[in-house]
């Protein structure tokens, strides 16, 4: 038997809105901070929203510089569904350019890795497909944001 490739399917654009860091100091497993998600615009094929003034991105810097991105945040869709989002995924690079997103410069996506995998939950039964699907995303790091794109594993 052959089983056949995954296919992604490109569902949004996620532009994340956010507040200053908050530094908790060292962890069990490394440096712990929050950065509250307050914000941002949802574009796509699929969905097309708004990011709500809820959620946080709790990160993990480990001491090679490997980020540990565990965000939980919601959207509501330009039709009004509310549309829960949980991504959790890896951020790094050679130390140059990591350094250079810490200090907020702006850093081509393609110098380092930035990969989620997302879990959407809604009980609005006209996105009820987002219950039933797994996610995968790229992304990169402004300044006072995220960008993300979405894609569906088909």
């Amino acid at each position: 038997m052959q089983l056949s490739a995954p296919q992604l399917e490109h569902v949004c654009d996620i532009t994340v809105e956010l507040s200053s860091i908050q530094e908790l100091g060292q962890g069990r497993a490394g440096a712990r901070r929050i950065i509250p998600i307050v914000g941002g615009t949802v574009s796509g094929p699929r969905i097309n929203g708004h990011l709500l003034n809820v959620g946080a991105d709790w990160q993990t810097i480990f001491d090679d510089g490997l980020a540990e991105l565990d965000t939980r945040y919601a959207m509501q869709t330009d039709d009004g569904a509310i549309i829960e989002i949980i991504n959790y995924g890896y951020r790094h690079g050679d130390p140059e350019v990591i350094a250079a997103i810490t200090r907020g410069e702006d850093v081509s996506p393609d110098k380092y890795y930035m990969r989620t995998q997302a879990r959407l939950e809604t009980g609005d039964e006209r996105y009820h497909w987002v219950n039933k699907t797994l996610f995968v995303g790229t992304g990169a790091r402004l300044k006072k944001s995220v960008v993300l794109s979405l894609f569906a594993i088909t």
